[in-house]
């Protein structure tokens, strides 16, 4: 967890007890239906006047559970821990998910999280939502621990988009299939890819058309290969720019990579912490029969991303 995050991300035993609103999930990308439990969290804690909290977990359930099973993440858990907050939660809880905490019986669960530490007056999952051993526990056991522990249970229905329920896994699926459009509705906001800006080959300033290469962190999911447009972050700054995730088959390369060009801007990114959004898909990747063609093809992907992102010329 960097310095950068804007509100501390606590875990179980740094939690001060007191009463609570409490939404649970693996939030993964804190997506549109996520951001409906965490609104009726909040709004719940302003009626109630008491705090609200969100609960997550660092690693993933499955990453414990069925090693090497589980999904690639949506965003970093410093990303995942902003965009909590920035839905208006007063505290997040990031539990370290381990072997102990898997094998607790889902009433043990409850009680230890939301009764002891968190003093639940009400919690607010998904209608999906399981917990504790072998995922035995659903939103009838917090409704029942609720009777016992004073709590009220509200469990919400999947949001859907064009008729398809909006989850992390759709989301992932969408972004294989490069289809970034459906994922930033899905999202509500343009997926996005952060990594140090590593050496390349430097065959993009060669051809006039310099690029930063971002190695994604901690194996975040990368839309599929092809051509984008969006905006790229550096800590307050921000640059439209035009992005291609792909092996460069015009020049025989067999590695997947992720390069950023800024439109009509010229910045030493080398060794920095680069967000890279996803807003438009501009085309699939090709092989050009050489340089000359892929050069021509750029620059009409740079004519397009600035009419997408209506940015005007040099």
């Amino acid at each position: 967890m960097s310095e950068s995050t804007l509100h501390e991300a606590l875990r179980l035993e740094d939690v001060v007890p007191g009463p609570s609103v409490v939404t649970i999930g693996a939030f993964d990308g804190v997506h549109r239906g996520h951001q409906t439990l965490l609104r009726r969290a909040v709004d719940a804690a302003w009626r109630r006047e008491v705090r609200s909290a969100a609960v997550t977990f660092d690693p993933h359930p499955a990453a414990v559970v069925r090693p090497g099973t589980e999904p690639p993440p949506l965003q970093t858990l410093e990303d995942r821990v902003a965009s909590l907050y920035e839905a208006g939660v007063d505290l997040v809880l990031v539990l370290e998910f381990t072997p102990e905490i898997a094998a607790l019986e889902p009433e043990v669960f409850l009680e230890r999280v939301l009764v002891e530490r968190l003093q639940a007056v009400k919690v607010v999952v998904g209608s999906n939502f399981r917990f504790g051993h072998k995922a035995a526990g659903d939103v009838m056991t917090l409704a029942e621990g609720g009777d016992v522990h004073g709590y009220e249970t509200e469990a919400v229905t999947l949001l859907e988009l064009r008729g398809e329920p909006i989850s992390s896994t759709s989301i992932r699926q969408r972004l294989a299939a490069g289809d970034v459009d459906w994922s930033s509705r899905a999202l509500g906001r343009p997926h996005r890819v952060v990594g140090e800006v590593v050496a390349g080959d430097g065959r993009g300033r060669t051809i006039g058309v310099p690029t930063a290469n971002v190695e994604p962190a901690e194996g975040l999911v990368v839309p599929a290969n092809g051509v984008y447009a969006g905006h790229a972050h550096l800590g307050e700054r921000s640059w439209p720019c035009v992005t291609n995730v792909g092996t460069r088959p015009t020049f025989d390369g067999t590695s997947v990579t992720v390069e950023a060009h800024l439109l009509d801007a010229e910045v030493d990114l080398y060794g920095q912490r680069l967000a890279v959004d996803f807003a438009y898909r501009l085309r699939g990747e090709r092989k050009f029969a050489g340089p000359d063609e892929l050069v021509a093809q750029i620059r009409r992907d740079l004519d397009e991303a600035r009419q997408r992102l209506d940015v005007q010329g040099p």
